[in-house]
Formats: C-alpha cells, sequence, structure tokens
C-alpha cells in the first residue's frame, strides 16, 4: 500500500514552483490532493496539474483567496494534512504591503485559521524560506554556520527595504505565534534558492535567476545565495508531515555559493554558452557561509548537487522554450 493512500491532504497555491512538484509526489505516493488555485480556469494554473498521474482520480482543484476570510474552509475539511505554500514571490515591488505583506501575513493566517476550526488537520506544513532565517544583521562568512536557531530581523530589513524578506518574516513568526495559541500541529520549511525541473509553463522568479545568466546577461550579480533543489524541497514537505517525530524549522541548503560560482558550473556544463565574464560592481566577493544540513538529513533528505540542479533547470527551461540551443 503506498503510503498516502486513503489520506487526503491539502496544498495552497498549488500552480507554483515548489507547489507543482509536491502535488505531483503527493499523488505518485496516493495521496488524494485538494489543491487551491487562484484562478481555476486559467489552463496555464491548472493544465500542468491535471496532466499528473493520479489527478484523473485523486486531485481535486478548487478557488481559493488567500485574503478572504474562511476561504479556506472546505479546501481543508476532511484532510489530515495541510502544505501552505501559496506566497507572492517577487522582487520588483511598488507597494510592499498590498503585494507581499498582506498576502504572505494575512494570507498565511487565514489558511491556519481554516485548519484550527476543522478536527480532521493533525499537521501543517508550511513553505517559509530562508530569508526567515539569515537576515539578522550578524555577518555571514565561510566560517559562519547557520541553522534553524537563527531569526531574521524584520526592522534590519525595512530599513534596507527588502519586502521578499520581510514578508516571509512575519508571515513565519505569525504562524508561530497562532500554532502556540492554538495548540496547532506546525512544521516549517525553510528553502533557499529553489532551482530545478519546472513542471509549471510560467517562468517562476529562482529559475529567471538562471535563465537571465545564460540569456545573454552582460555582468553575474555579486550575491551569494543558498541554493537547493525543487525535488529535495517537496521530498523535505512530505517527510515532514510523514514522520512523527519532525517538528520545528528545516533549513534547505545544498551548497552556498556566489553568483560566479554558478557562472563556472554552467561553463563547464554548457561551454557553448555566451556567459557573463565579470561582476555587476568591482567590490569585493559578497562572502558564502555555511548551513547546518543536520536537521534536513533527519528527515532522510539526500540532497541533489548544485551541478545537478543547474543542468536540470537549464534542460527544463530549454523544454519549456525560454530559450533554445544545439548542444
Amino acid at each position: 500500500m503506498s503510503t498516502g493512500e486513503g489520506k487526503t491532504v491539502c496544498v495552497t497555491g498549488a500552480s507554483g514552483y515548489i507547489a507543482s512538484c509536491l502535488v505531483k509526489n503527493l499523488l505518485l505516493r496516493g495521496y488524494t490532493v485538494k489543491a487551491s488555485v487562484r484562478d481555476p480556469s486559467d489552463p496555464r494554473k491548472t493544465q500542468h496539474l491535471l496532466a499528473l498521474e493520479g489527478a484523473e482520480e485523486r486531485l481535486k482543484l478548487f478557488k481559493a483567496d488567500l485574503l478572504e476570510e474562511g476561504s479556506y474552509d472546505y479546501a481543508v475539511e476532511g484532510c489530515e494534512g495541510v502544505f501552505h505554500t501559496a506566497s507572492p514571490f517577487y522582487h520588483d515591488v511598488t507597494d510592499p504591503q498590498t503585494e507581499l505583506l498582506d498576502p504572505a501575513v494575512k494570507g498565511t493566517l487565514n489558511v491556519l485559521n481554516s485548519c484550527a476550526n476543522t478536527s480532521s488537520v493533525k499537521r501543517v506544513i508550511l513553505t517559509s524560506s530562508i530569508a526567515a532565517v539569515t537576515y539578522n544583521g550578524k555577518p555571514r562568512t565561510p566560517d559562519v554556520v547557520v541553522d534553524e536557531s537563527w531569526f531574521t530581523d524584520p526592522e534590519y530589513c525595512k530599513s534596507l527595504k527588502l519586502w521578499y524578506v520581510v514578508s516571509k518574516t512575519i508571515a513565519e513568526d505569525s504562524a508561530w505565534t497562532f500554532a502556540k495559541e492554538k495548540e496547532l500541529d506546525l512544521i516549517v520549511i525553510n528553502p533557499a534558492m529553489v532551482i530545478g525541473p519546472l513542471l509549471q509553463p510560467t517562468l517562476n522568479t529562482s529559475a529567471a535567476a538562471v535563465l537571465s545568466l545564460i540569456k545573454g546577461a552582460q555582468t553575474f550579480p555579486n550575491a551569494t545565495f543558498g541554493w537547493v533543489n525543487v525535488k529535495d524541497v517537496a521530498n523535505a514537505h512530505i517527510q515532514a508531515f510523514e514522520i512523527p517525530s519532525a517538528s520545528g524549522r528545516y533549513c534547505l541548503v545544498e551548497r552556498v555559493a556566489h553568483c560566479s560560482e554558478v557562472v563556472n558550473i554552467l561553463s563547464e556544463l554548457y561551454p557553448s554558452f555566451q556567459l557573463p565574464e565579470r561582476c555587476a560592481d568591482d567590490k569585493p566577493y559578497v562572502p558564502t557561509y555555511q548551513v547546518s544540513k543536520e536537521k534536513a538529513l533527519s528527515l532522510g533528505i539526500e540532497f541533489t548537487p548544485l551541478e545537478v540542479s543547474l543542468k536540470e533547470t537549464v534542460e527544463s527551461l530549454r523544454e519549456k522554450g525560454f530559450i533554445s540551443f544545439d548542444s
């Protein structure tokens, strides 16, 4: 018998990058999935989900709005687990409150409130971000090890106008407070920059970062990110739901790498690509740091190497028609 046979779970924001992979894996494990999307009538949001193995029998799509109270009541009804992945992720914002903060924070509380009012829900898995972990003003250098005990300082991030980081931090913080009050079994997943194969037909922010490097960018950013494969992230969500002893937060980072290293890997994988050869500024490179894998490994996660993740991303971008090349 498959792990999820006879069990029903909910995935919010199901058409998103991580969520689509999560829905795919849940269906393969035998779960019935109630999946929320903003607009079920938009084929770009639903076609790739309806085409998944097992979708015809066990995938139920429904409309829900993060900002509408009670919007998720029906979605979580009868579900043992709820995976809340829905949250906007982009950097060019004109109104941070409306575009990022409200959907992230109010949306999370709306979903959790529906869960708290539903007796069938045993555990909630929240997709947060490494953004809610690492931005606290402490120096990050090669000998520093970031782990789950780190929390981002939202005031520090507001001063830097890092609105996406602020939205993820306050949303996670609000979730922990709410879960404690309502005695909700909450687990939080904190992935870094997520890359790997795309299931959805639209371009997501992290894949776009790789695409910009291979599509004629003159320079690469002077930036350092943690990187992780979308399949590992989806797997971690499921393990966090299925393993009874799982608790707290889980940082998911295969490797922290400067954009120059990413360019080097891509040039080895694809020698014919015209990749940027210089940095966007002449300052010293932003240093790398370490992220502890100890908790993630306790979920049985075997991280996909960055080289493989980058290759999968590029091949997927080609398959989806975002780039064309001969090699």
